[in-house]
C-alpha cells in the first residue's frame, strides 16, 4: 500500500529516484514495474503484480471504452528499477505528463502517482476551492 507524497528531481536522462520507503514495495518479487498515463495529466506507476490486475479489468471493459484502453494500454511501458532505485521514464509519458525536472510523486494505494511539480501544486489547489464530492457528505473526519 502506498501512501504519502515526495517532491523529486528527474536526471538529465530522465530517471526518476525511488524514495527509499517505496522501493521494497514497487519490487516485491522483481524490480519490474509499469509505467502509463492517467487521464488527469499525471503517470501512473505500478509494480508489475499490480499493473497485471489492473490491465486485465481495463481489458475486458466493453468496446465503448475502447479510446480508454488505449489510453492506458497503449501508452504502458514495462520498466526496470536499477540496483540505486531508479527508474527511467520514457520521453514519451514524460510529454504527456508535462514532467521536465522537478515532480511530486504521490502514493496512491496499489499504485503510484508521478506529477509535474507546478501541475500538481495548481490541480491541488483548485480541488481545495472546490466543495467536497457528495461520497464525503456523511465521512467523519
Amino acid at each position: 500500500m502506498f501512501q504519502g507524497a515526495s517532491s523529486l528531481s528527474l536526471d538529465a536522462k530522465g530517471r526518476l529516484s525511488v524514495p527509499t520507503r517505496h522501493r521494497d514495495a514497487l519490487g516485491a518479487g522483481s524490480n519490474q514495474l509499469t509505467i502509463t498515463k492517467h487521464p488527469h495529466g499525471c503517470l501512473m506507476i505500478f509494480p508489475r503484480s499490480a499493473w497485471e490486475e489492473f490491465r486485465d479489468r481495463i481489458a475486458s471493459l466493453p468496446m465503448s471504452a475502447q479510446w480508454w484502453k488505449r489510453i492506458f494500454l497503449g501508452n504502458a511501458m514495462d520498466v526496470e528499477m536499477d540496483g540505486t532505485g531508479r527508474v527511467l521514464v520514457s520521453p514519451e509519458l514524460r510529454a504527456a505528463a508535462g514532467i521536465t525536472r522537478d515532480a511530486i510523486l504521490l502514493g496512491m494505494g496499489a499504485y503510484l502517482e508521478l506529477w509535474d511539480a507546478q501541475a500538481y501544486a495548481a490541480q491541488e489547489a483548485e480541488a481545495m476551492k472546490a466543495d467536497m464530492p457528495d461520497v464525503f457528505k456523511d465521512f467523519s473526519f
